[in-house]
C-alpha cells in the first residue's frame, strides 16, 4: 500500500520516471493513474493532482524521452568536432545509443509513435525534430537537418524492428547520401510566362 508524504518536492518527477518504468515494462497500454501510483509508491491522488489525465502524463514522458535523446547528440564529442565528417558522427551516435540499453531506444519510439493515435502528443514529437534540428544548427542547414531527422528514425526503426544488429558503416553511407542531396538547395523551377492570345 502507498504511504503518503508529507514532503515530496521531488514527487512530480518521480510519477514521470515511473510512467516511463510502466511503458517500458508493460507498453502503453498498460499504463494508468493506478499503475503509475503504485510503481511511484505514492497515493492514487498525487498522480491525477499532477496529470489530469494520461495525455498529460504521457507529455511529460515524451519530454523527458526526448530530453535524453537531445543530451546524447549535445554531449557528443564527434558532434562538436567540426573536422568530424557528419555523417560519420551521427552513426557512431546512433550506434551508442542503439547498443546500450536497447529498452531506452525502445520507449523513446514506442511514445514517439503513440503521437499517431494521441493528437495531444504530436506537438511534443514534433519537438523530437526541433531537439535534433538545434543540435545539428552548428553543422548543416535546417532543411537538410530535418532529412537527417527522419533517415536517423528509419535506421533506427529498422534496427528495434529487425532482426539485424546495427550497422554503422550502412548507416553512415545512408545518411552520407542525405547531406549530398542536401549540400545545394533544389532549384526553384520558374513559372512558365502566360500564353498570349491568339487571334482567330
Amino acid at each position: 500500500m502507498a504511504r503518503p508524504r508529507r514532503h515530496d518536492p521531488d514527487r512530480r518527477e518521480r510519477i514521470v520516471d515511473a510512467a516511463l518504468r510502466v511503458v517500458g515494462r508493460d507498453g502503453i497500454a498498460g499504463l494508468s493513474h493506478r499503475t503509475v501510483a503504485a510503481e511511484a509508491d505514492v497515493p492514487l491522488g498525487s498522480t491525477t493532482y499532477h496529470f489530469a489525465s494520461l495525455d498529460e502524463l504521457l507529455v511529460a514522458a515524451l519530454r523527458r524521452a526526448n530530453a535524453t535523446f537531445g543530451r546524447t547528440l549535445r554531449d557528443s564529442p564527434e558532434l562538436a568536432d567540426p573536422d568530424t565528417d557528419l555523417a560519420t558522427a551521427l552513426a557512431r551516435i546512433m550506434g551508442r545509443w542503439l547498443g546500450g540499453d536497447r529498452r531506452e531506444a525502445e520507449l523513446a519510439y514506442e511514445l514517439y509513435l503513440a503521437a499517431l493515435r494521441r493528437p495531444a502528443l504530436r506537438p511534443v514529437a514534433d519537438e523530437w525534430v526541433d531537439e535534433v534540428r538545434t543540435a545539428l544548427a552548428g553543422r548543416t542547414d535546417p532543411a537538410t537537418a530535418r532529412g537527417l531527422v527522419a533517415m536517423t528514425d528509419g535506421l533506427s526503426l529498422m534496427y528495434l524492428l529487425g532482426g539485424h544488429g546495427y550497422e554503422e558503416e550502412y548507416a553512415r553511407s545512408m545518411l552520407a547520401r542525405v547531406l549530398d542531396e542536401g549540400s545545394e538547395p533544389p532549384a526553384v523551377p520558374l513559372a512558365e510566362p502566360p500564353t498570349a492570345p491568339t487571334d482567330t
